[in-house]
């Protein structure tokens, strides 16, 4: 097969070994002649799959005492929901910072509950930016934000500091880079950008938080009634979390979450040296906040953009084209994307600024 070089937003790239024993799952699942997509999830063989991928979890991430690691559905869009039930109490308020699509579909579920103070936003420069030097109210329930905004290219830094409950809808770059889980109440990301097929959604959640909004909670919706369950309240998605175990192993195998953190980060740096190098390109982000997961750029002039398109389709590079809301081109870079395959876009970048330049 030709190697493509995959730069999908999401659902992502995988790691090719993972992708290999996913595929020799679907045909045979651990010697039971049985297809990982038909085996009952209370079998033994999944179970301990299961159980395997929330120790990966808890390991690869550090996650204290207290914490309990969940499988659930829903993706994040649905998580943007049940962080609110399960956090915003009645007749509260909650602090949330605007940063990109994602953030204010978080917003827009929040206000079903009540007052929603956003204390910060980037809308302003159309979510270029990642907002600095704003209060945290002291007087609300928690604080909710997007660590990486997918669409937009931009990417927190640093974790904010704050004195009530922190949430972080992480679906973009968790396991990309080491975190204090300590820091945070509730974390939530759907699998879909590093972690495997979309389907499943992990929770990561400070059990003792819980139970204290008064809201009449949709079972579905209430974290209690998955961690009573151990993420088996009713049928998981067998197969999204069976890829994830296998990716967690993959990153475990080859060292952990630091060493993914420091390829990422020599990635990131490839990639945008070149951008700001090459005269016929052009970020769309403040540099400070440039996301080392997805990379934003435009041409400065679109008289180009059919031969370049033209010669990143022909290098076999994928999944390049920016989001509408912002246009131009977005590589995203996530955790399975080798080194070698960003050294082919900017090589494909150097040859148009050497043909057009």
């Amino acid at each position: 097969m030709t190697k493509v070089h995959n730069y999908s937003a999401g659902p992502c790239i995988l790691p090719q070994e993972v992708l290999e024993k996913a595929a020799a799952a679907v045909q045979n699942f651990n010697g039971l002649n049985l297809s990982i997509l038909e085996v009952s999830h209370r079998g033994k063989d999944f179970v301990e799959a299961m159980e395997n991928a929330r120790s990966l979890v808890k390991e690869l991430l550090g996650v204290p005492e207290g914490y309990q690691v969940l499988f659930l559905q829903g993706g994040a869009s649905l998580g943007f929901l049940t962080a609110a039930y399960n956090f915003f109490p009645q007749g509260g308020k909650a602090a949330y910072i605007n940063t990109g699509t994602w953030a204010k579909n978080a917003i827009k579920e929040a206000k079903r509950f009540g007052n929603v103070d956003v204390i910060a936003s980037s809308e302003d420069k159309n979510f270029s930016y990642i907002p600095k030097g704003y209060g945290i109210p002291s007087d609300a329930s928690y604080l909710h934000y997007t660590s990486n905004n997918t669409i937009y290219g931009t990417q927190f830094k640093k974790t904010p500091i704050s004195r009530i409950p922190l949430i972080c809808d992480m679906s973009s770059d968790i396991f990309s880079k080491e975190i204090n889980v300590a820091d945070f109440d509730l974390i939530y990301a759907g699998a879909q950008k590093n972690l495997g097929p979309a389907g499943a959604t992990l929770y990561i959640v400070k059990e003792k938080m819980l139970g204290k909004t008064g809201n009449d909670i949709p079972t579905m919706l209430d974290l209690s009634t998955h961690i009573a369950k151990d993420s088996m309240f009713n049928t998981p998605p067998v197969y999204s979390i069976y890829v994830s175990m296998l990716t967690l192993e993959w990153l475990k195998k080859n060292g952990g979450v630091s060493w993914i953190e420091k390829i990422n980060q020599q990635k990131a740096d490839l990639l945008y040296s070149e951008i700001d190098r090459n005269g016929l390109f052009r970020g769309v982000t403040e540099k400070e906040d440039r996301s080392n997961m997805n990379a934003t750029f435009v041409l400065n002039d679109e008289s180009h953009k059919e031969t370049f398109d033209k010669m990143w389709n022909a290098a076999n590079i994928s999944g390049i084209k920016g989001h509408r809301s912002v246009g131009g081109y977005r590589a995203s870079m996530y955790n399975a994307l080798p080194l070698e395959s960003v050294q082919v876009l900017v090589d494909v970048m150097k040859e148009l600024e050497r043909t057009k330049g």
